[in-house]
């Protein structure tokens, strides 16, 4: 290995399903590590073969499976362990053996081993383990809480029973950066036969620092970097490949070391394991995201419109992110509703923007965001709804735990009133489906949000309904002390925009000509 490359060590398989709740099935396990081999991973921790008969068959059908990736099994330090990771990994093309102890003072004291007895089987573990396979990889757990002069002995030991590659752990998230650097240097200088393994560093995330530590370690001399896929792993989580992988690759300028990962499949690679494990990517988490690529703030968007470089460090595509989203908000300025509009269709003059922008203005002071279709409403229905299709007279409904709840709906379509009785489960259920009989439709309900605006029971209540309909999206809101007229109100709002999206984008449809009879 050049000393300008770096080998990526993926985890997410056994120390990221140490995370509690992220336990996966044997199909996203093989799944998981077929993503992970064909995005370019060096080595793939398949699990841990000892701990259960479903690791076990995990790392064996894995390693079976595998094109490219190295294979490896953690084992402890015990021939049991030892023989049975052998076993899982021996159909790998590339197998390897991860063995570890406990090393520091806390440590130590679990098995009630002296230094001597621990560097004893460290010798003998190590020993046995390569002369099952060529490829061993040794781990001092805890290493940064370890007494300096026996770490250095038992990494010795290590290497001259076999040892191919030497891991030193943050098992904790307990070092800094400026420590982790420092540690390797010295390591590296002062262990005999260190220049003869690869270092690598596995660093987890209790201080936040995991990333920052991991590449700390690089530029002290570390080769491999471990790693899992969104940080997943015990308490805080592990060292992010996502984030290790771009920094190299963003910052080669000074740290200039390659990785041989395909980057354009991160993102596909986070959200699928955020799927299987249960754990949702966080919005501001860095590369993957929802907001890493998004600008809200109305400098920002002005600025990217402009030059993209001026506020993103990497282009989306590198990752597998289609582009930049700038999402209206009411940090958004002129520019950025402009360039929306225009993308939706609309060519709006100076003048007409400034009265849009006021409009636009007051309502993202009431929402999070603003999507495509309340711009729409802003730019071709007046704020009093007067040129709806839809429009809720009256309702009625009967509920209680005496059979289904009942909603009688008085709706006037185009002009004409109407009025359905409709059962269902549940007051909301029974007028959504009242609704559908005066206004048949094919949408489908994504989105059924309550909200309370104010405290106590006369609190107002803000509902918030989603639908889609052949690929168009609509949002409908409305605001009553009522949550049930509330949802009415919020169901017909998102019935009337996805009308005006179909007027939009529909070939040759025109809504103002669609009636009730026309629809039954």
């Amino acid at each position: 290995m050049t000393q300008d490359r770096v080998l990526i060590f993926d985890t997410t398989l056994r120390d990221g399903e140490q995370s509690p709740g992220a336990t996966m099935t044997h199909a996203e396990k093989l799944e998981i590590a077929e993503l992970l081999d064909d995005m370019g991973v060096d080595i793939i921790e398949a699990g841990f073969p000892i701990a259960s008969e479903g690791d076990f068959n995990a790392v064996s059908e894995i390693a079976e499976r595998s094109k490219d990736a190295v294979i490896c099994g953690l084992a402890r330090a015990n021939f049991k362990d030892i023989d049975r990771c052998a076993e899982a990994v021996r159909n790998s093309v590339r197998p390897r053996i991860h063995t570890f102890i406990g090393t520091s003072p806390l440590h130590r004291a679990i098995p009630n081993l002296t230094q001597d007895e621990m560097a004893d089987r460290i010798h003998d573990t190590v020993t046995h383990a390569r002369n099952l396979v060529d490829n061993v990889q040794w781990s001092p757990m805890d290493a940064t809480r370890t007494e300096w002069d026996y770490l250095c002995r038992v990494i010795e030991i290590a290497i001259k029973a076999g040892a191919t590659t030497i891991n030193i752990p943050d098992t904790v998230g307990y070092t800094a950066p400026m420590e982790k650097a420092e540690m390797i240097r010295k390591l590296i200088e002062t262990v005999s036969g260190a220049d003869e393994v690869v270092f690598a560093t596995h660093c987890h995330n209790d201080l936040g620092m995991a990333t920052a530590n991991s590449l700390a370690a690089v530029a002290g001399g570390a080769r491999q970097i471990e790693c899992t896929i969104n940080g997943l792993g015990e308490r805080a989580g592990n060292t992010a490949l996502e984030e290790v992988v771009m920094a190299l690759k963003v910052r080669n300028d000074i740290m200039p070391w390659s990785t041989g990962i395909d980057t354009t499949k991160i993102k596909h690679i986070s959200h699928r394991v955020a799927t299987v494990s249960g754990f949702p990517v966080q919005f501001n988490k860095a590369i993957v995201g929802k907001n890493a690529f998004a600008h809200e703030s109305g400098i920002h968007q002005d600025g990217m419109l402009k030059n993209k470089e001026t506020f993103e460090i990497m282009r989306p595509e590198d990752v597998g992110i289609a582009g930049t989203a700038l999402p209206l908000g009411k940090h958004s300025g002129r520019a950025a509703l402009r360039d929306k509009l225009k993308t939706l269709g609309y060519e709006v003059g100076d003048n007409q923007l400034k009265d849009l922008f006021v409009r636009f203005k007051e309502l993202a002071d009431r929402k999070k965001e603003v999507f495509d279709d309340d711009l729409i409403a802003l730019v071709r229905i007046e704020e009093d709804g007067e040129n709806d299709h839809l429009h809720l007279v009256s309702m009625k409904v009967t509920c209680g735990t005496n059979g289904p709840a009942e909603a009688t709906v008085e709706m006037q379509v185009d002009g004409e009133d109407v009025t359905e009785t409709s059962e269902g489960d549940g007051p909301v259920d029974a007028t959504f489906k009242a609704i559908r009989q005066i206004h048949p439709n094919k949408a489908r309900l994504q989105l059924y949000q309550v909200s309370a605006v104010t405290e106590g029971t006369d609190a107002q209540a803000t509902v918030a309904v989603r639908l889609s309909e052949d690929g168009m999206i609509a949002t409908g809101e409305s605001a009553n002390t009522d949550t049930v007229v509330a949802s009415a109100k919020a169901y017909i709002h998102a019935l009337n925009r996805l009308m005006v999206r179909r007027e939009k984008t529909g070939p040759g449809a025109d809504a103002r000509e669609i009636s009730y009879k026309d629809l039954t």
